[in-house]
Order: C-alpha cells, then structure tokens, then sequence
C-alpha cells in the first residue's frame, strides 16, 4: 500500500480539538509548536509525513512496520541531541506526541511505555520563598504605576497572572473584583477580594491612566513636531492593565510586557531577585508566580487553610461553604497580613489594637476587684452567719 499523502491534516484535526478544549490561543500554539518538532524527526529518520506516520502505524500492511516504542525511544535520543533541553520539557513534548498518537487510534500500551520508554527523571529545584519585606522591596522598586498596581494585585489576591490580566474596569467595584470563567483555569466564575490599600492603588493607576496628556507628532514632511493635548476615554471593556494606546491587546501580549518590566526591576535589585533557576538561565526563582504562593502561605500559616484554597481559585474542599458576608468578615480579618505599604493603616489598626487591649485590662481588672469586693462580703455574711447560730444554740440551750 503506497502512502502519498503530502499534508499534515492529522495535525490540523488535533490542534483545532485542542483550541475547542481550551480556548487559549496559547495552548494550541504550544501543541503545534512540539508537534513541529515532531515532524522534523519523522521527516529526518524515516522520509514521511505525519499523516502518513498514523496510516502506518494503525493499517496493516506488507511494507515495513514502525514499533511505536521505539519510534518514542529515538525521538527522545533525536531531542538530547539536536535541542538539548531541560527533561521537563522533553516529558512535555513526548507527552504532547503521546496524546496526539492516541487520538488517532495508535494503541499505545501504558504498562509497555513504562518499561520501553525511558525518560530523562526531571529534577525539581526548590521554589524561592518570599517574605513580606522581599514583596515590599519589589513593590518600592517598581517605578511603572502600572507594574507596582499589577505586582500588588497579585500579592494581594494570589490570582494567576494570565487570570489578573483578563479583568476589565466594569469587573472591579474596588472592594472586591470579578473574573469570568472563560478566563479562569478552572473554567469557573470567581470573585476576589480587595484590600483597601489594592482598592487606592488601582484608583490610582486608572486615573494615571485616562489622565489629560501632550502627544508630540513628527511631521516627516513638514519636518515639525506637532503636539496634540487629548484626554483618553473611559471603557468598561478594556482590560484594566492594558494601557490607553493598545486598542486591541492581547492578554499574552499584557503578559510579556509586563514580565518584562518585572525583570527589568529584578536586575536593578540583583542578588537573590535576579537569580536563575538553573545555569541555561531560562526561569528566575522569583516570579510572579511566587506571590501566589506567598498569599497561599500567609493565609494558611494563619489557621485558613480551606479559605486558602477559595482565594487562590482551588476546586478545594467540596465541604467548604460560607456566605458572601462571613468571607468578606473572614477576609478583612487577614488584611493587615496583605498589606504591604499602606503603614499608616497598619499603625492605625495597631493602635486600634492597643486601644482595645487597654480597655479589655481595665475591665479585667475592675472585674477582679468586683469579685474581691463579692468574695469579702461572702466571709463577712458567713461570719455573721456563724456568730448567729452560735447565739442561737446559746439561747435555746438555756
């Protein structure tokens, strides 16, 4: 049986289920990129193409058969040499090829791809932890309005980045902010929480925002710089970290631009902001990925471990359920833990604090001289008491 097929219409089919899956053009980009490199070897090591691969590894015929287990191995052998990448990402793309085989019947043996296909074991390195002063020492470095709103709405809310991004003006009433659920990972509506020193500096960063400016133009054929004073106009619809000349923006591309002027901020901090997960230096260990994990931490080192689930967006426990109102109660409860620079606040609730503890002592000790005062007339009744029943016996005795 001659194949002659030329296209890769396979390829086609399982990138588009992936876009119906997962309407992030992100993810079908990622797909049709390993499956690129795919192509490649199979082109380079046995002269077909991918439409041609699944016929003869799902048809019977005379010809020369292909072991699906070893046409993994060499593919494995084919990317140490020619990418030389990290084994996590050799796991992703073989597992990418894995689930592309398999969805055009290519019977692949779980138990057999154990024991036939050896992967390089990926070695994972220790996440950098943050503390609250590293959060404070980045937010202070951070000399774009725009960084310092986004970098705090993480440490604040513990979203995932992409997630942060998608939220629009008419998402945010300033005490708590809405993100759709096609936004979501989890495809599932939430509602995040604010605190008030979030609240203040996105009001600041709108108002930065739709600020009244003065555009200088370059006439190339009068060869005179016009300027043009223009104050941008409110939409609702427009993501809230996009900035007013991105008419259409992209969540990947808000995302790119603001990593990198987040990395930006981390050469300037160098040391231990600035450093690399590995030699490649292709990761840093700080990113902003860790502020999810520090808000994770904060609110379970405070004894909220279910409730920390809910706020970073977790399906969580199927057993924890509470109102609206007894969250919010239980939200402003760990607020002075997730705020950052607002000092004033936080000396304000310290002193709120104090104020209380005072008046609790006061009261603890009138209390107690209360109870001293009940306690003296107590002995003082059962004395009396005693002094009248010994009058009493006296007097009938005689």
């Amino acid at each position: 049986m001659a194949l002659l097929l030329t296209d890769n219409s396979t390829v086609t089919k399982f990138i588009k289920g992936i876009s119906i899956r997962n309407p992030n053009a992100n993810t079908a980009y990622d797909y049709k990129k390993r499956l690129e490199s795919f192509r490649k070897f199979v082109l380079q090591q046995h002269n077909i193409s991918l439409d041609e691969l699944i016929l003869t590894l799902t048809t019977y015929s005379h010809g020369p058969k292909i072991d699906v287990y070893n046409l993994l191995s060499d593919y494995i052998d084919y990317i140490q040499k020619e990418k030389r990448v990290s084994p996590l990402t050799i796991k992703l793309l073989v597992s990418t090829v894995r689930s592309y085989l398999e969805t055009f019947d290519v019977e692949i043996s779980p138990r057999k791809f154990k024991f036939k296909v050896i992967t390089p074991r990926v070695i994972r390195s220790d996440k950098e932890s943050l503390s609250k002063p590293d959060i404070q020492t980045i937010l202070n470095a951070c000399h774009s309005i725009k960084l310092k709103s986004y970098v705090l709405f993480l440490a604040v809310t513990g979203c995932r980045a992409v997630e942060a991004l998608s939220i629009r003006l008419c998402d945010i009433n300033f005490e708590t902010a809405f993100i759709r659920g096609e936004c979501t990972k989890t495809k599932k509506d939430r509602t995040l929480m604010l605190t008030n020193e979030l609240a203040q500096q996105l009001k600041l960063w709108i108002d930065y925002k739709h600020r009244t400016r003065t555009i200088n133009h370059y006439d190339p054929i009068n060869k005179k710089s016009n300027s043009e004073i223009i104050t941008p106009k409110i939409n609702n619809e427009v993501f809230i970290f996009s900035s007013f000349t991105q008419e259409n923006p992209t969540l990947n591309g808000l995302y790119m631009n603001l990593l990198r002027a987040f990395e930006q901020v981390q050469e300037r901090l160098g040391g231990k902001f600035a450093a690399f997960e590995n030699v490649q230096k292709r990761r840093r260990k700080i990113t902003f990925h860790s502020m999810r994990r520090f808000v994770k931490g904060s609110i379970s080192d405070l004894g909220y471990s279910d409730f920390s689930e809910y706020v970073l967006g977790h399906l969580g426990s199927t057993y924890y359920r509470r109102s609206a109102k007894d969250r919010a109660i239980l939200f402003r409860k760990i607020e002075p833990y997730l705020t950052y620079l607002d000092q004033q606040s936080l000396e304000r609730r310290g002193a709120d604090l104090t104020n209380r503890l005072e008046i609790m002592e006061r009261e603890n000790q009138e209390l107690k001289h209360q109870m001293q005062s009940v306690t003296r007339l107590c002995k003082k009744s059962r004395i009396l008491k005693n002094k009248w029943d010994l009058k009493k016996r006296e007097y009938l005795n005689t």
